[in-house]
């Protein structure tokens, strides 16, 4: 008789040397080439991101479960080149997942959204990846310049630096996904949307895949508001009582 394969779950994941080893040569590599952390920080980030919105919009737990492992092999094509990334990364992915058991439905939906994740060539195609998109997008951070590493000529180091606090928030009820960012004038507005609006428009659509508008908050700004609203239905208390000085990084 048959015995049933136990699933994949993050923790397996994890501890599979090939993904720990292309993870730590993407890091690598992308410091080389003078980009932000793209290591455990940011995998880490992502992975519990995207499970926390697939479960806020109230996902069966199997996908929330591979919304977390898509999130943190999601970067592993940048120990290739950072050109296409996602679509590489789908490709190291497939044999060391199949190898792992992993069923080929499941594969298909991880590598659907490791392959789209970019804003360059990405389109949200499942809840998975459109989970994903939203993670990924919305991690910008002072933590993630490299320790004494920062170059104030440097536009991604000086926007980065700039965000003491950001946090990503899901109202299902409301259907809104809102990502709410504090930036000192180490750099501006301006700046920000000079590197990561072609990200904001793909988590525009993310959002709309997912049934939910998305909201970009900057200082206390509805920026991509598209109806005037009454500034008391735009920021919850919560939202405007948190200090800057907290230096707590994004959640859901």
């Amino acid at each position: 008789m048959k015995t049933s394969r136990k699933p994949v779950v993050l923790t397996d994941v994890k501890n599979r040397s090939e993904f720990v080893q292309l993870i730590k040569t993407a890091n690598n590599y992308l410091e080389i080439r003078g980009y932000t952390e793209h290591g455990y920080r940011h995998v880490g980030y992502v992975s519990n991101t995207t499970s926390n919105i697939l479960a806020k919009l109230q996902y069966d737990t199997r996908t929330v479960e591979l919304g977390a492992i898509a999130g943190w092999i999601h970067d592993i094509g940048n120990s290739i080149n950072r050109f296409n990334h996602g679509i590489s990364g789908a490709n190291l992915a497939f044999p060391i997942l199949l190898k792992m058991g992993m069923p080929p439905s499941e594969i298909g939906t991880i590598l659907t959204a490791i392959g789209n994740h970019e804003a360059e060539t990405g389109i949200p195609a499942n809840p998975v990846g459109a989970a994903l998109i939203l993670a990924d997008k919305s991690d910008a951070h002072r933590t993630r310049v490299h320790k004494n590493r920062y170059d104030p000529d440097d536009i991604h180091d000086r926007v980065n630096y700039s965000i003491k606090k950001n946090y990503l928030l899901v109202d299902n009820e409301k259907k809104v996904v809102r990502l709410v960012i504090f930036m000192d004038r180490t750099s501006s507005t301006m700046e920000y949307f000079r590197i990561y609006l072609s990200r904001m428009l793909l988590s525009e659509k993310a959002a709309a895949f997912l049934g939910c508008k998305f909201e970009l908050v900057i200082n206390g700004a509805v920026i991509n508001n598209h109806k005037a609203a009454p500034q008391k239905l735009l920021l919850s208390k919560t939202e405007t009582n948190v200090s800057e000085d907290d230096d707590i990084i994004n959640f859901c």
